[in-house]
């Protein structure tokens, strides 16, 4: 019984014989995909088209707008601390803005603050596409409801 074991071990397997087939026949012509290569003639090439949308479609890009803006109507709770208004205690429905590499957070009220422990790259990941663009701040701001 050992005997036809090694016996059958010794000898090369199906996918062993299909390869050296292979090889050997490799270099004795062209294959099938070189032969429809060689038998299509180049084709024209395409029109260039223009795909992007109509400028007035466009939104502008991160580097083109001078800020960000988005709501925050829950409470905004940074290292476990409850981020309040500096001048009037405000604690909840913030307008975050994202300039420069900066965040600031504007209250109810107007009064704004620098949030240092806030980047873009949090902005970025809690904010979704922008829905408008605005010429000025005060337009956004009425926009927004503020």
């Amino acid at each position: 019984m050992f005997h036809r074991i090694r016996r059958r071990a010794a000898e090369p397997s199906e996918a062993q014989r299909w390869f050296f087939e292979a090889a050997r026949l490799e270099g004795q012509g062209p294959s099938e995909v070189e032969q429809a290569r060689a038998v299509m003639e180049p084709a024209e090439p395409a029109p260039v088209v223009d795909d992007f949308l109509p400028p007035d479609l466009r939104m502008p890009s991160h580097d083109q707008l001078d800020g960000r803006m988005t709501q925050w109507k829950q409470p905004l709770v940074l290292d476990g601390e409850l981020v309040g208004c500096a001048e009037c205690g405000a604690y909840r429905d913030w307008l975050v803005l994202s300039t420069h590499d900066q965040i600031w957070l504007r209250c109810r009220l107007g009064h704004q603050q620098h949030e240092t422990r806030l980047d873009t790259a949090w902005y970025n990941r809690h904010t979704g596409p922008a829905d408008a663009t605005h010429a000025t701040f005060e337009d956004c701001l009425r926009h927004l409801g503020h």
